[in-house]
């Protein structure tokens, strides 16, 4: 697969680990800033990493911040992205298996590398489960997006 990573400066230290984590998986990483640890806006690099998904370079998005908190909201704020923001396996696992999500988030401030690195397996291991109440739940949320529920 090929995925996206972005951070700010609260995510800086993080991120390169992160990257070579994903890239001994065998995918495939687009990194879309920062690149330095100067103070800097998630926003900006929150939409930079959603535009990848949504124009099809990118089929998934890992986004790190402080707490994850900010870019979660951020990467939301785009229709088709969904974005968990996680800090133990259970929820990274789940949030792709059941909710179909896109985007993992999670803080640097929150968690150490090794969890950052256990979420990332998970989260990129897990498969969404295309059936059942899931594929209803998931509609729900495009309803929501679209103003049609």
């Amino acid at each position: 697969m090929k995925i996206v990573l972005g951070c700010d400066h609260a995510g800086y230290n993080m991120k390169d680990a992160v990257a070579a984590h994903v890239r001994e998986l065998g995918h495939e990483v687009v990194e879309v800033g920062t690149f330095t640890a100067d103070s800097c806006h998630y926003p900006i690099y929150a939409h930079a990493a959603c535009e990848k998904i949504l124009s099809g370079e990118c089929e998934a998005g890992i986004l790190i911040c402080g707490t994850g908190i900010g870019m979660s909201i951020a990467a939301n704020k785009h229709k088709g992205i969904r974005a968990a923001c996680c800090s133990d396996v259970f929820s990274a696992r789940l949030t792709k298996e059941h909710n179909d999500a896109n985007v993992l988030c999670f803080g640097e401030r929150v968690i150490g590398i090794g969890t950052a690195l256990d979420l990332v397996d998970a989260f990129l291991g897990a498969t969404y489960l295309n059936g059942g109440n899931h594929v209803t739940r998931v509609a729900m949320l495009t309803d929501i997006e679209n103003e049609t529920l």
